[in-house]
C-alpha cells in the first residue's frame, strides 16, 4: 500500500474540498440549462470558488510557497521554494453541458538550483470529483490511483492503440496542424478520442486506458500534473521535436517508449508535408 507523503496529503485534502462543491454544483448544472441566462455564470463562479478553496488550502499548509494560478494568475512566494500549479475546473465545457468529464490539477514545482527560473515537478494530484478518482504521483515514487499502482499500457501496435486528443476550438489551436496529424495518426490506430479535459486524458492513459496523446496550445497547469503522473507509471512525454521539459503545455506527445516512438515518427512526417 502506498504511503502518502504529507504534500500528496495538503494536495488531497485541497482537491477534495474544492471537489465536494463542485460536485454539488454539478448537480445544479442541468436545472440551469433550460433558463434563459443559461449556466454559464454560474459554472464560472463555481470555477473561481474552487480555486479560492484550493489556495486558502495549500496556502494555510505552506504559506512562503507561490501559485500559478488559471484565474488568478501568477502570485509571488519565497523564491527559494517551490510553487503551486493549479487548474481547479479543467474540462469547464463539460462541466457548462452536464458532462461528467473534469478534473481538479495540482501540481508541485521545484526552483531550479542555484535560481533562475523553475525546474522539475515533484508531485502532482488530479482528482475527478464525479468518479472520487485520485490519481496522484511524486517524481521517483511512481504513480498511484489512491493505493493502486498505475503503468501505461503494454501495446506495441499502433493497430491496437486508443490514442486521446484535444481538438482546436474558438481560436485556441492551430486546425492545419491537427488535420495533419490526425490523417496521419488516425487510419494507424484502433481509435481516438476527444474527451475535453487534459489532465484526466494524462491521467488516464498513466492508467493504461489510453495508450497515446497528443495535444497543443495548452497552458501549464493543464498538463504539469498528468506529466509527471505518466512518467512516473513508465511513460514518455514529449514536445512534437522530441524534446522532454518538466511540463509540456504549448506541445504534448504522451505514450509508452514504443508508440511514443511511432507516434512522433508519423508527427514529424505530417508536419513536414
Amino acid at each position: 500500500m502506498a504511503v502518502l507523503s504529507g504534500v500528496i496529503r495538503v494536495m488531497e485534502k485541497a482537491a477534495r474540498k474544492a471537489g465536494g462543491r463542485l460536485r454539488r454544483d454539478f448537480g445544479e448544472v442541468e436545472h440551469l440549462q433550460v433558463s434563459h441566462k443559461g449556466p454559464a455564470d454560474f459554472v464560472s463562479k463555481a470555477d473561481r470558488i474552487a480555486e479560492r478553496t484550493i489556495y486558502d488550502e495549500l496556502l494555510a499548509a505552506r504559506p512562503d510557497w507561490g501559485f500559478v494560478m488559471e484565474e488568478a494568475g501568477v502570485i509571488e512566494g519565497d523564491e527559494n521554494k517551490p510553487r503551486w500549479i493549479v487548474d481547479p475546473l479543467d474540462g469547464t465545457s463539460n462541466f457548462l453541458h452536464g458532462i461528467p468529464h473534469f478534473a481538479i490539477s495540482i501540481a508541485v514545482q521545484e526552483p531550479k538550483l542555484g535560481g533562475g527560473g523553475w525546474g522539475d515537478v515533484t508531485a502532482a494530484v488530479v482528482y475527478n470529483p464525479v468518479t472520487d478518482e485520485t490519481f496522484w504521483a511524486e517524481k521517483s515514487r511512481g504513480a498511484w490511483l489512491h493505493d493502486g499502482r498505475l503503468r501505461v499500457s503494454a501495446r506495441r501496435s499502433l493497430s491496437e492503440a486508443l490514442i486521446a486528443t484535444g481538438i482546436p476550438f474558438q481560436g485556441h489551436g492551430n486546425f492545419g496542424e491537427w488535420t495533419k496529424i490526425f490523417g496521419a495518426i488516425g487510419p494507424q490506430v484502433a481509435g481516438i478520442r476527444r474527451y475535453g479535459a487534459a489532465s484526466l486524458d494524462l491521467a488516464w492513459l498513466a492508467a493504461g486506458r489510453f495508450d497515446g496523446f497528443w495535444e497543443s496550445d495548452l497552458n501549464d497547469w493543464d498538463t504539469a500534473a498528468g506529466c509527471l503522473i505518466v512518467r512516473e507509471a513508465g511513460g514518455f512525454v514529449s514536445d512534437f521535436r522530441g524534446r522532454s521539459e518538466p511540463i509540456h503545455a504549448a506541445q504534448v506527445l504522451a505514450a509508452n517508449d514504443t508508440l511514443h516512438s511511432k507516434l512522433h515518427k508519423l508527427l514529424v512526417n505530417a508536419l513536414k508535408a
